[in-house]
């Protein structure tokens, strides 16, 4: 999307920021539930890198060259690449993520079904996202209207409808993790620290492990 590429520095930028960088931790730590620690390891929508950097991701692919020229400093092995057309040969990874990516991608089925192909058997795909059943959704979509540039090329799934597409793409659903459990809003540090297992509609950002079966 050409607008990340407009928006690239202030998105980045937006981590330093007190109620981005608090954010970021708890989701770090909710990410960490569910990582395995693989260095055969991708991450779709990499973006700047931040998450990928963290986790030691070391593959990460993105629409966006000014964020992959970030993510390159960081240390990923960036590639200009779209979710739905992966620049990998089959079985290739271990793990693969997408970290508040899927929102953006034009068909996340296609891009659930590319993540399917590059894992090996039994590779695991981690999600990190916001649901449409988060009040936290319903937040950013307020945005949206009143035209924030990122957010109004946003679209939340329900939880259901995400179950619903791993299985069309031969993902079967495993833990989940909440985090982010303040009242919404962008400015103050978050207060809350607490990860919960489980989907606990009310939080504000959801970790989901499905593995390859076979």
């Amino acid at each position: 999307m050409k607008v990340f590429d407009e928006y690239a520095q202030k998105y980045d930028e937006w981590y330093e920021k007190p109620f981005g960088s608090s954010a970021f931790r708890l989701e770090l730590e909710c990410l960490r539930r569910l990582s395995g620690g693989s260095p055969l390891s991708l991450e779709v929508g990499v973006g700047s890198g931040r998450f990928a950097s963290s986790l030691g991701i070391t593959f990460g692919v993105d629409t966006s060259k000014e964020l992959l020229k970030i993510a390159k400093n960081r240390g990923i092995k960036a590639i200009l690449a779209r979710a739905e057309e992966l620049p990998f040969k089959d079985g290739l990874f271990e793990e693969v993520y997408m970290v508040v990516s899927i929102c953006f991608f034009e068909s996340p089925i296609l891009a659930l079904k590319e993540a399917y192909r590059a894992l090996k058997p039994k590779g695991r795909l981690i999600l990190g996202l916001i649901l449409y059943e988060s009040p936290w959704a319903r937040f950013y979509l307020d945005k949206a209207k009143k035209g924030h540039p990122l957010y109004s090329k946003a679209k939340f799934y329900s939880f259901e409808e995400l179950n619903s597409m791993l299985k069309e793409a031969g993902f079967k659903l495993g833990r989940i993790f909440t985090t982010i459990f303040d009242e919404p809003q962008d400015e103050r540090e978050v207060r809350c620290q607490e990860v919960r297992e489980g989907f606990h509609r009310e939080g504000g950002f959801f970790c989901l492990l499905a593995s390859k079966a076979f």
